[in-house]
């Protein structure tokens, strides 16, 4: 965008001032931390069923902001029934200075805001913006607060608090202003989520069959890597190895040892014979074993698709535990088959966490060569051919319990108890065992005193949080655990995921996680958004919903046609702010990139929220600091360009917003005469 000097003095002004105050707010944060005994970011939330006294029922979190989504009868927690419920948020709220600040809310129910335990504004919307209360004062440093929200009688819970002063319009209050106490409760609460996601990561539900798979929540049919034809996938020795100690392979492992006493490694040499045997022709056609001269170019796919967010760089000295390494990848894969793996992670592991970048056949051979230039030679070790030798395999295969994970088409003939008749005395026994005896049989996963005790705090619940799902606890689990923040926002051109769910829309979203989309939004950004197709709906939701916002974007009104006109006036080189100049428009090219480019105005109306759109445009460097986007309007909501809607920012915003709506039909911005 062209902006005349007095807008560049403006933009620059706004960017270091924009600047000055977000190191001061993070300093004042941090000091305002060591000085209230270790204040944490978020607010603790207790959730409480709106059942009669007898039977309330409380939940305790931690949520970053005051936004919440609960549709209709689901419950706000796993650990709560679905129904009608009140939250309320409890920490600090923080102020550079003293100053006055402004609340409102797209809510739906009521509310009540206390700030240093006064009550300051009540509020009531079905579905809808209360409107601006009185203004409040908070005073420097840290305030008291409290917000008490009631569910509604009736349709989905909404909850999305904005403040506001004379610096800055409304929006959602800032993270880093928002802080907490740790508390029993809380500590207990965190005891019991990390019980419940041991449960589900361990798979403890294949051995202990709990709900059905159509009534528990889409985790209980987490699986594990398909065994037919691994023959052709993994090599004999490693998978010897791995089934004897998986632990002593790579140390995150989830898979337990199966095999204990004198013959654990003979049997699990057996078990690995019988695998070793089972072959896939289909496999061997498309395995390929890349040439060593690719290795240069795939380390440059190594940099730029940002493997080393998950994974030691191979090569170097990094040791980073809580790393992959991919030093054994020649021990593991028999030859060819990494190629074929990079280039379809989930084929044989639906819920694998390995990302799917869509690699070419020359992407993924050039990156293979660069892992394995590096990695361990493996042994030359045969698997025995001797038919006895795979009968008994086979049979272990049977008997062990891998068949409860891993699927094969043989029948499985492990047994174990059901998670009904398992309770809570039995969860410090078998694989809960404190110090296994020499006759131990059940699988041993090596857990540490800390996760036995949050797995036996969860068996002492109902586990009906097995059966409820709520996907923002599955949103902030899962992207945890696929590391997604180890990109966003560490990265030029990758935004910070805290902030994704307020930005686009969950639908799109949910497109672009499974690989559906067929554009890149920043296309001059090397890197690409790799697929997550099994997590791709839950991730896209729960997002969304953290920022209080519906599994669905609500349909808009028909196209504003006039107000489009006026929107393809103000964003063209005559007359209007010269976005043109970054933004590419359709197939329209951007027509000077200064400093930054900028996404393509064709794919804004179906990626961004409304909402976020107009903050953004409003005042972009109230998202982002270091954003290359100027500031066009004032404090006061006034536009330099008074000959539209007589400078009215927000109707010149909304009229940009109606012809990005337009999509790829939208016309070519007026050229300059």
């Amino acid at each position: 965008m062209r902006r005349n000097p007095r807008q560049i003095r403006r933009g620059a002004f706004g960017a270091a001032l924009c600047l000055l105050l977000g190191w001061a707010l993070t300093l004042f944060a941090f000091c305002g931390t060591r000085a209230a005994n270790q204040l944490e970011p978020g607010l603790a939330v207790t959730f409480t069923t709106a059942d009669n006294d007898q039977s309330k029922t409380s939940d305790v979190a931690v949520l970053p902001n005051v936004q919440l989504y609960v549709p209709a009868g689901k419950p706000p927690t796993p650990f709560l029934p679905g129904g009608k419920f009140s939250a309320d948020w409890v920490g600090f709220i923080s102020s550079e200075i003293r100053d006055n600040y402004t609340f409102q809310a797209d809510l739906n129910g009521g509310l009540k805001l206390e700030i240093n335990g006064a009550a300051v504004w009540e509020a009531g919307a079905k579905g809808t913006n209360t409107g601006p209360g009185k203004p409040v004062r908070l005073n420097k440093g840290t305030n008291r607060f409290k917000v008490h929200f009631i569910s509604p009688s009736e349709g989905d819970a909404l909850m999305r608090l904005n403040w506001s002063s004379k610096e800055f319009a409304p929006e959602p209050i800032a993270l880093n202003a928002l802080t907490h106490a740790t508390t029993p409760e809380l500590q207990q609460a965190s005891q019991l989520r990390l019980g419940r996601e041991l449960f589900i990561e361990f798979r403890c539900a294949k051995c202990h069959a709990g709900p059905a798979p159509d009534a528990g929540i889409p985790e209980l049919a987490m699986d594990a890597p398909a065994l037919d034809g691994i023959g052709s996938r993994r090599n004999y020795d490693w998978m010897a190895r791995w089934i004897a100690d998986p632990k002593a392979v790579r140390p995150t492992a989830h898979m337990p040892t199966l095999f204990h006493g004198l013959k654990a490694k003979e049997d699990a040499e057996t078990v690995a014979v019988f695998l070793a045997s089972l072959k896939s022709e289909s496999a061997s056609k498309e395995s390929q074993e890349p040439a060593a001269d690719e290795a240069q170019a795939g380390k440059r796919h190594f940099d730029t698709l940002r493997c080393a967010a998950c994974h030691n760089t191979p090569g170097t000295t990094e040791n980073d535990p809580q790393k992959i390494s991919l030093a054994h990848l020649r021990e593991k894969f028999a030859p060819g088959a990494l190629v074929a793996f990079l280039r379809k992670p989930g084929k044989h592991y639906a819920w694998i966490r390995m990302p799917d970048f869509k690699l070419t056949a020359d992407e993924a051979a050039q990156l293979a060569a660069f892992i394995q230039s590096s990695a361990d030679t493996p042994k030359d070790v045969a698997a025995s051919i001797d038919n006895a030798v795979l009968e008994r395999g086979r049979k272990l295969t049977q008997s062990s319990g891998c068949l409860n994970c891993h699927s094969l088409k043989i029948e499985n003939q492990f047994k174990s108890t059901s998670l009904t008749d398992l309770t809570p005395d039995k969860w410090k026994q078998g694989c809960l065992a404190d110090k296994p005896g020499d006759d131990f049989k059940a699988p041993r996963f090596y857990f540490s005193p800390a996760e036995r005790e949050a797995l036996q705090a969860f068996a002492a619940t109902d586990r009906g949080s097995l059966t409820r799902q709520v996907l923002t606890e599955f949103a902030e689990r899962q992207s945890r655990l696929l590391r997604c923040a180890e990109c966003h926002g560490k990265f030029e051109g990758f935004p910070p995921f805290d902030g994704l769910g307020g930005k686009l829309k969950p639908d799109w979203m949910k497109a672009f996680i499974r690989g559906a989309v067929a554009y890149k939004p920043r296309p001059w950004i090397e890197a690409r958004m790799p697929a997550f197709a099994q997590y791709a709906e839950g991730l896209a939701v729960g997002l969304a919903a953290e920022h209080g916002l519906p599994p669905q974007t609500p349909a808009e009104p028909p196209i504003d046609a006039e107000a489009a006109k006026i929107g393809r006036k103000l964003v063209s080189a005559t007359g209007g702010f010269f976005c043109v100049s970054c933004h590419a428009v359709g197939r329209v090219a951007a027509m000077q990139v200064f400093e930054s480019q900028g996404v393509n105005f064709a794919y804004t109306g179906a990626r961004a929220q409304k909402s976020y759109f107009h903050r953004w445009v409003r005042n972009p460097l109230r998202l982002d600091p270091a954003t290359k986007m100027p500031v066009y309007f004032d404090a006061e909501g006034k536009s330099p360009l008074a000959e539209y809607y007589n400078g009215d920012a927000e109707k010149q915003i909304e009229a940009i917003w109606q012809y990005v709506r337009l999509g790829d039909k939208m016309p070519s911005p007026v050229e300059p005469q």
